[in-house]
């Protein structure tokens, strides 16, 4: 008898770890009741392997010049993991009264959530503000990979954005990407 439990026990764990190892999607089999039931498990895109438990308390946010892929004005606080690598993030974008990002994309799925001010996201290839939301103080959204979005804020505004990395933005119109500005030096 122990030997049936020991062979199930290891049986399970078996198929446990295989199921976790497997890139396909959970498949689903009639229980003897006839219900679906999940077989087996979907494995997370990215897995944290040595992940500490990160707490920043507000005055220890560290605000330094967005990148240049933002248009100038804003300040960025990343709060965990870095943009430019896979795994996790997190970080904080202020802007002043009026800032305005033109029509872009991300890379991977946004997830946003307005911490102060007042924000407004338009969804399309084209400015067109009647087409957009109004997102107040406690807001959140969550677009796709590859949604093409624009926004502006009305009084100075933080947003907090996490997600999974690495972080990108693609301007629609390549002419729009601060990052093919012509710099003041060669003015």
């Amino acid at each position: 008898m122990k030997r049936i439990i020991a062979s199930i026990v290891v049986t399970a764990f078996a198929w446990a770890a295989a199921a976790f190892a497997s890139d396909a999607p959970p498949t689903t089999a009639p229980a003897k009741s006839g219900a679906p039931q999940t077989t087996a498990p979907q494995k997370p895109e990215v897995v944290a392997e040595h992940m500490d438990h990160i707490t920043v308390m507000p005055a220890d946010v560290k605000w330094q010049d967005a990148p240049p892929s933002l248009p100038k004005g804003a300040k960025i606080a990343v709060l965990e993991g870095n943009l430019t690598a896979p795994g996790p993030f997190t970080f904080r974008v202020r802007v002043p009264d009026g800032y305005k990002v033109p029509p872009h994309w991300h890379p991977a799925v946004e997830h946003m959530t307005v911490l102060q001010g007042m924000f407004y996201l338009g969804m399309g290839d084209k400015w067109d503000e009647t087409v957009a939301k109004e997102y107040p103080v406690g807001s959140f959204s969550a677009m796709p990979q590859g949604m093409h979005h624009f926004a502006w804020t009305k009084g100075e505004t933080v947003i907090q954005v996490h997600g999974m990395g690495p972080w990108g933005i693609t301007y629609v119109n390549p002419s729009d990407d601060p990052r093919n500005a012509p710099s003041a030096s060669k003015q």
